[in-house]
């Protein structure tokens, strides 16, 4: 896909993780916090220019929430009664390694079976989603050319996939 810089919002939150808020929860400032027992990772190469990370990411996360429809929340209105889309339930967190590390961390997705998206190299080359479905349909797994990878599962098997990488500064 042919890609240009875009204003793109990507929040990062703590590991401690959380929920929001949501149109119709019964939360209240004086809750703990809920921990959620799953976590979704952005891992990104290092070497990515930043409204690339902001695009990367923003395109690894769009398939979770419509294959895991657990993920997502309940949809969100303001005080006016205005909706809002829903969002993911837990935090996204973003993480860069290099690329050797963004290699082995796919490697640990694939044999978890963890749910996961990739982005390749390739993908900044194409127009559209159907050449980007085939520029990585026309290489094996393990020469993947990775700029980014997304994962979802447990919190220990989705901390073992990404050992290596740092928070995103």
């Amino acid at each position: 896909m042919t890609t240009t810089p875009t204003t793109t919002t990507t929040a990062t939150a703590s590991t401690t993780g959380g929920t929001s808020a949501t149109a119709g929860s019964t939360a209240t400032a004086g809750d703990p916090p809920v921990r959620s027992d799953t976590k979704i990772a952005v891992l990104l190469r290092e070497d990515l220019e930043p409204w690339q990370r902001l695009n990367v990411t923003a395109f690894l996360v769009s398939g979770l929430g419509t294959d895991l429809p657990e993920v997502v929340g309940e949809p969100y209105a303001d005080a006016d009664g205005t909706p809002y889309l829903p969002m993911f339930r837990q935090p996204v967190l973003v993480f860069e390694a290099s690329k050797e590390t963004l290699t082995a961390a796919h490697g640990r997705a694939l044999s978890r079976a963890l749910p996961r998206s990739v982005f390749t190299s390739d993908l900044f080359a194409t127009g559209n989603d159907r050449d980007n479905r085939a520029a990585v349909r026309a290489v094996p797994a393990d020469r993947l050319d990775l700029v980014g990878l997304a994962v979802y599962g447990p919190r220990n098997a989705v901390d073992k996939v990404i050992k290596g990488a740092r928070m995103h500064p």
